[in-house]
């Protein structure tokens, strides 16, 4: 049987913690920034753990 191919789209936009946790980056930080108050943009710019609901379906897409 032939090797499972990892989503290269999913391979860009995830990475694995140590504790095995998936991160991810936030949306709505690319532009249109001048409406946005600072303190949103700057807790735009931390990472986020995917959710547990969403965790399967991204473990698949990395072939995990």
């Amino acid at each position: 049987m032939p090797k499972m191919k990892t989503n290269s789209s999913a391979k860009k936009r995830f990475s694995i913690t140590g504790s095995g946790k998936i991160k991810r980056k936030k949306a709505f930080k690319r532009h249109i920034l001048t409406k946005k108050e600072t303190k949103q943009k700057r807790n735009l710019g931390y990472d986020a753990i995917v959710n547990k609901a969403d965790e399967k379906n991204v473990k698949h897409m990395l072939g995990l």
